[in-house]
């Protein structure tokens, strides 16, 4: 009888101990980022980032090296509880501040807002680790005098995250 009983309570124990054994419930996986996700977070990171010219960053128009008319040259990108820009030494070729949307449904493209002669364009942008490329073309008829330089052109920011 002492034997029986024994056996069955190591039995016993033995399943206790095979259950405590057993995983933990597996964790559901996040669901992957949309396009429109990746493309705010490779603009804004976390909410915001600044980009600048410092660190190797250039600007060229129309093939040519202009950087240093925006030396100081930052924007900054944030998407928190709206999509925002500021820009700092942008030589009157972007506003000061303002909002910016994906421009289509690619979301490689955006649109600021503003007056300024680059507002309203599309502005064709690659993230590769820290340095983010922007290129559009601003056209003549909207292009305005700033000094001698006519802001007319294609341009090219190469710029590095802050």
């Amino acid at each position: 009888m002492k034997s029986a009983f024994l056996r069955i309570m190591l039995f016993a124990f033995s399943l206790l101990f095979l259950q405590a054994c057993g995983g933990d419930e597996p964790q559901p996986t996040p669901p992957e980022p949309t396009a429109e996700e990746k493309a705010t977070a490779a603009l804004t990171g976390e909410g915001s980032l600044t980009w600048e010219l410092e660190g190797g960053g250039k600007i060229t128009k129309d093939g040519t090296e202009v950087t240093a008319l925006y030396e100081g040259f930052e924007l900054t990108l944030t998407s928190a509880s709206a999509k925002t820009y500021s820009s700092k030494n942008n030589n009157e070729l972007l506003d000061d501040t303002g909002t910016w949307i994906f421009a289509g449904t690619n979301f490689d493209k955006f649109i600021l807002s503003g007056s300024a002669p680059a507002a309203g364009r599309e502005i064709s942008f690659t993230r590769t680790d820290d340095k983010l490329t922007l290129t559009f073309t601003v056209p003549a008829p909207s292009a305005r005098i700033d000094g001698i330089e006519v802001l007319a052109g294609s341009y090219i920011f190469e710029l590095f995250s802050k």
